[in-house]
């Protein structure tokens, strides 16, 4: 894709859908020269750090102290997939309390492509903070992607739902509001 970010962060939260990890960074690196898979600390309790890093042509980056991310983190398209409740609204609210996030917060700063897939249930789908984070990010230009109905109730948006978005935002050559 032509004047696609050569590098891809790709943020992964605790969200129940965390384990669709699996079948995200194979399509994503189909697209980026580089990815690097930064879990959020809930994103272990839900899919093993382990399984992430054996993806091939996966890097997993746990510290702002590996060599991918030294001296500084370099510009790139970020990709957050489950975005939970919890890490939408500290994002919108400038917390930065742990790597993910932080490296989230610096990219949308730096004006890189990001997309935020929201995953979550339907009572903090509705909740108010949800509705106000989301209009936060999309203001800073950010692409949010709602969470999808599913058997069950809401859940991350389908891979093809994604990737479709993230070609949209691509293909823009900015973040854009959506």
């Amino acid at each position: 894709m032509m004047g696609m970010p050569a590098l891809a962060y790709y943020l992964v939260s605790g969200a129940t859908t965390a384990w669709r990890a699996r079948e995200i960074v194979p399509a994503l690196l189909e697209r980026f020269e580089r990815v690097l898979t930064i879990p959020t600390p809930g994103a272990a309790r839900v899919i093993s750090v382990y399984d992430l890093s054996r993806i091939p042509g996966n890097h997993v980056v746990e510290s702002y102290l590996d060599d991918q991310l030294r001296p500084r983190p370099e510009p790139g398209a970020v990709i957050f997939a489950p975005c939970s409740f919890n890490s939408l609204n500290k994002l919108a609210a400038g917390i930065a309390d742990h790597l993910a996030l932080s490296i989230a917060a610096e990219m949308v700063g730096l004006g890189q492509p990001a997309l935020i897939a929201l995953s979550m249930n339907e009572g903090l789908w509705m909740h108010s903070q949800t509705k106000a984070s989301v209009c936060a990010l999309r203001r800073w230009g950010v692409c949010v992607l709602e969470p999808q109905r599913a058997a069950g109730g809401l859940s991350l948006a389908p891979l093809d739902a994604l990737l479709a978005e993230l070609d949209r935002l691509l293909c823009a050559g900015q973040s854009g509001p959506t």
